[in-house]
Parts: structure tokens; C-alpha cells; sequence
């Protein structure tokens, strides 16, 4: 994420991908541990850049700004934003980005003895509870979120927290001119109108038509019977993206733990 401030200021900078929740001794917990060592511990800066962050006011604990370099606070409990965005303290949080492959349910377990998710979380080790965000119905595939936070996994998938998700869907061509103002502006569906936020044509072969998707909507399959109601049936739909977490080249079938950066951004973008 940039940063807008002064060129002379030290700049946040995100921890390290690898890292992890930072851990504390017992004590420590019970008796709360000095800021600057939680935003040490925790990747963001050394902890004479933290006191420097922490006079120049870029810290916030619990949504006050902190100037007091003494301070001592409850890493589990505590809500510390730096420049704004969210430091995850809480070593207890899980955050995973899955790719989902067409074919696979987008649930915990099935009775029917079907391919599911849960299966790869149960690969992976994980053994709490995790919520979904953003379901995917069986044929289709692409990115999940699952974290064990409920209050983020409600935030992320309510879309009243405003949180895209974006789209690639195969589909007949070709593609007339108006359908991107069509699509923006509404289509009837027998449980209301839905309406994109973004709309475009990624590229066009033979008789398909590749193109993007973005809606913050969370109605049950509402991408695949927007398209068909506008009557351009979807052939294959892969989501690509939730909020500013992105796929990207992550193997099908596949889990992989969300960077501090990508927890940061999801945070954020819910107002956590």
C-alpha cells in the first residue's frame, strides 16, 4: 500500500509475508507488553523506529492515538493500527486463501461423500472452525477466503461493508456494445435487480468471449443467472479476486496462508 506521507518520514513498512503472529511469554500477557516491542515483535519496525512512529502520532491503539512510549498493552485484545492499517497481533487468527477447482463443494463436509473443502482444510492441519467467505457453487472455481474471525468473514460478505469480488466468465460471443451499460445499470432476477460495479470485454475468440466481472452482490449463483437473464450464458467462471486479495498464479486445488499485507487490506476494507 503507498503511503502518503512526508518523503522524510520513515515509511510503514508491511512485515515480511512469512511472518508470523507475534508470540509473548505468559507474564507478558498478564501484565501487557510495551508497545514498542508488540510492533517489533510483529515485523513492523525496529523498536527505534517504533518509539519514532510512535512520537510522530502514526499509531493508534484501540482507535486512539498513542504517544506515550511507555504504554503497555494486551496483544491478544488490542486493536493497533499503523498508518491506518491493522497489525494482526492475535497468533490464535487463521487467514487462507483457497483455489477452489470446479467440481468441489464449497463446504465443510458432505454426507454424499463428495469432493469438499473441508478435505484440504483437513490436509492442511487446521483443526478451528472457519468461516466462509464468498461460496462458489460446485461448477464453479477460484478464490476463498476462510478465517476463523466471524466478525470479518460477516463483514467481508455482507454487501452493505461494500466488498467487491471480481469475475472472469466464459461466455458466447459476440459481446454487443451496450451490454457493460446494461449490465451497470441492472437486470431483473426473479429475487430483484442486480447491478455490476465494473463490466469489460478481456478478449474475444471464434464464437467465446472472456470478460470481467465486478459486484459486491452476494446472492446464490448471481453471476452466472445475471449473465444468462442478459443472454449470454456462462460457460466456465473463476473469481479472481475478493476486496484487494488476488488469486494470482495460486495451484488449483490449493491453500496457502494470507500475508500480513493481504489481512491488512481485508481489514481494512470492512473498517476493522
Amino acid at each position: 500500500m503507498s503511503n502518503s506521507r512526508d518523503s522524510g518520514k520513515n515509511h510503514y513498512r508491511h512485515p515480511a509475508k512469512n511472518s508470523q503472529a507475534p508470540n509473548f511469554t505468559d507474564e507478558e500477557r498478564s501484565d501487557g507488553v510495551r508497545l514498542q516491542k508488540v510492533l517489533s515483535a510483529a515485523g513492523v519496525a525496529s523498536r527505534r523506529k517504533a518509539e519514532e512512529m510512535i512520537r510522530d502520532g502514526r499509531i493508534t491503539v484501540d482507535g486512539i492515538i498513542v504517544r506515550e512510549m511507555g504504554m503497555r498493552i494486551d496483544p491478544e485484545n488490542a486493536v493497533v493500527h499503523v498508518d491506518g492499517s491493522r497489525i494482526q497481533l492475535r497468533a490464535d487468527l487463521v487467514h487462507l486463501a483457497l483455489n477452489k477447482q470446479p467440481g468441489m463443494l464449497s463446504t465443510m463436509s458432505d454426507d454424499e461423500g463428495r469432493p469438499h473443502i473441508g478435505r484440504l482444510v483437513e490436509d492442511w492441519g487446521v483443526t478451528t472452525r472457519l468461516f466462509h467467505v464468498g461460496r462458489l457453487d460446485m461448477d464453479s472455481e477460484g478464490l476463498l477466503i476462510l478465517t476463523n474471525d466471524g466478525d470479518l468473514a460477516h463483514r467481508l460478505t455482507h454487501p452493505s461493508f461494500g466488498v467487491t469480488k471480481t469475475y472472469m466468465a466464459e461466455v458466447p460471443s459476440p459481446i454487443p456494445r451496450d451490454l457493460g451499460r446494461r449490465l451497470r445499470k441492472g437486470i431483473e432476477l426473479e429475487d430483484g435487480i442486480v447491478k455490476v460495479d465494473h463490466f469489460d470485454i478481456v478478449d474475444v475468440h471464434h464464437q467465446r468471449a472472456v470478460v470481467e466481472v465486478v459486484l459486491h452482490e452476494g446472492r446464490k449463483h448471481v453471476v452466472r443467472r445475471m449473465l444468462a437473464a442478459a443472454g449470454h450464458p456462462v460457460s466456465r467462471l473463476v473469481r479472481t479476486k475478493i476486496g484487494e486479495v488476488q488469486l494470482g498464479h495460486q495451484p488449483p486445488g490449493t491453500l496457502r496462508k494470507l500475508n500480513p499485507v493481504e489481512v491488512s487490506l481485508l481489514y481494512k476494507a470492512v473498517g476493522l
